[in-house]
C-alpha cells in the first residue's frame, strides 16, 4: 500500500519544516541580506569568506521556498527507498561539495570567464535538491509513458508518415518544480542546480570521495527506537496471522508444541 504523506520519512519531514521555516525567521530577523553571496563585494572587497557557509541556508523569496518544499516532499520517497540513515547520510557526505563548489567555480572560473558580468549566488539548497533529484531520475522508474502531439500532416503530404510530437513518462512533471527552483534567477540558480545535479551523479557513480560508503551513526537518527517499533510491528502482525489461520504463535503456542515434541519423541524412542 501506497504510504502518504510523511510516514517512514522523518529527515524529509525536517527538510521541509526548515525550507518554510527558516526564511519566515530570517524575514523577521531582518537577516536577509546577509544570505546570498556575490563574489564583488562580498569576497573580494569586504573579505566575509563566512557566506561561503551562510548562502545554501535558505531562500529569500516566497516563490521559491513553496517550489523547493513541495519538491523536497516529492522527493520523500528516495528515503523511503533508502531507509533514513543512508537518506541522512547522502546529505550530510555531499553537504560540503554542494555548498562549497559552486561559490568556489563562480569566483575561480566562470567570473573569470564572464569578464565579472556572472558573480551573483542565490541564497537557499538548491544544490541538494538537484543532487537529489539525480538520484530521484536514476532510481524511481517510470509507470507509463505518454505522447503530445500537435497537428497532423494532411494524408497525401511528404510529412505524412512521420512522427511529431514529444514523448514524456510519468515522471515528466515531477522536474517542473524543481526547473523553476534553477530558472528562477539565472545564470547563478542555473549553475547551482548544474553542480548539484554533478554531485549526485557522482555519488550514484561512486565517484565522489569520501562520500559514497560513509553512514552516520545510528543513534543520530534513532535507529534503536525504529528497530524496536519495527519488532513491535512484526510482532503484531506474527499474531494477526496466528489468529488469521487458528494457529496461536505466542508462548503458550510454543509451550505447547514443546510437549507435543516431546511426547513425540518419547514415541519415537519407544519404537
Amino acid at each position: 500500500m501506497w504510504a502518504s504523506g510523511f510516514t517512514n520519512a522523518p529527515i524529509s519531514q525536517a527538510l521541509v519544516a526548515a525550507v518554510v521555516l527558516l526564511p519566515f525567521l530570517a524575514t523577521l530577523a531582518d537577516a536577509k541580506y546577509y544570505l546570498w553571496l556575490e563574489v564583488r563585494p562580498h569576497l573580494l572587497d569586504y573579505h566575509q569568506f563566512w557566506r561561503l557557509f551562510t548562502w545554501p541556508l535558505c531562500y529569500t523569496n516566497s516563490t521559491e521556498v513553496l517550489f523547493a518544499a513541495m519538491t523536497f516532499y516529492q522527493l520523500r520517497v528516495i528515503e523511503r527507498l533508502w531507509g533514513s540513515r543512508k537518506f541522512a547520510s547522502f546529505i550530510l557526505s555531499t553537504l560540503p561539495y554542494t555548498t562549497l563548489l559552486p561559490p568556489i567555480l563562480l569566483t575561480l572560473i566562470i567570473r573569470p570567464l564572464s569578464f565579472g558580468r556572472i558573480n551573483y549566488l542565490p541564497a537557499g539548497p538548491t544544490a541538494i535538491v538537484f543532487a537529489l533529484l539525480a538520484q530521484y531520475h536514476a532510481a524511481i522508474p517510470y509507470i507509463y509513458k505518454y505522447r503530445l502531439s500537435g497537428t497532423l500532416p494532411a494524408p497525401g503530404s511528404p510529412q505524412a508518415g512521420r512522427e511529431y510530437g514529444m514523448n514524456l513518462t510519468s515522471k515528466s512533471t515531477s522536474y517542473l518544480l524543481p526547473l523553476q527552483l534553477a530558472l528562477s534567477q539565472l545564470p547563478g540558480s542555473a549553475l547551482v542546480a548544474a553542480i548539484g545535479w554533478l554531485v549526485g551523479f557522482a555519488y550514484r557513480r561512486e565517484i565522489l570521495p569520501g562520500a559514497a560508503r560513509w553512514r552516520v551513526p545510528g543513534w543520530v537518527i534513532g535507529a534503536a527506537a525504529q528497530k524496536e517499533r519495527y519488532d513491535s510491528l512484526r510482532r503484531r502482525m506474527e499474531g494477526e496471522a496466528g489468529r488469521a489461520t487458528g494457529v496461536d504463535v505466542g508462548r503458550e503456542h510454543v509451550r505447547r508444541r514443546g510437549l507435543v515434541g516431546g511426547l513425540l519423541d518419547q514415541f519415537r524412542g519407544a519404537s
